[in-house]
């Protein structure tokens, strides 16, 4: 396997499967953060059930009403804030470095739709 970056508006997502620890890669144009491939498969598991989650309540919310949704695992939360069309992305590494990031709402399609096919692992 060789290594993979996506990018796109606001967005980037890696894979490097040669690393030691630190395989994953999530950011924006401004940050970036490495990833294990635990806290990488977490991130991208939970993104897409939230993205599902919000696909779904679509139909149950007035255009104008804002939600928000949570999910988290051992190693990582995540929560998706907005309106069910358009919302941002935001997580919180829960161990190691604890570290946090966002994606504001006209980023957050195209890093969910390449969260789902950098699952190479």
């Amino acid at each position: 396997m060789e290594r993979v970056l996506k990018t796109g508006n606001g967005w980037r997502i890696g894979w490097n499967p040669q690393a030691i620890e630190f395989k994953g890669l999530v950011g924006t144009d401004d940050w970036a953060i490495e990833l294990t491939e635990a806290e990488l498969q977490d991130f991208c598991r939970l993104s897409v059930q939230l993205a599902e989650t919000m696909n779904q309540l679509s139909s149950e919310l007035m255009d104008e009403e804002k939600i928000t949704c949570e999910a988290e695992s051992n190693l990582i939360w995540l929560e998706v804030a907005g309106y069910a069309h358009s919302y941002s992305l935001r997580f919180i590494l829960l161990t190691g470095r604890c570290a946090e990031g966002c994606w504001h709402e006209s980023a957050v399609g195209g890093l969910l739709q390449a969260a789902q096919s950098i699952q190479v692992f």
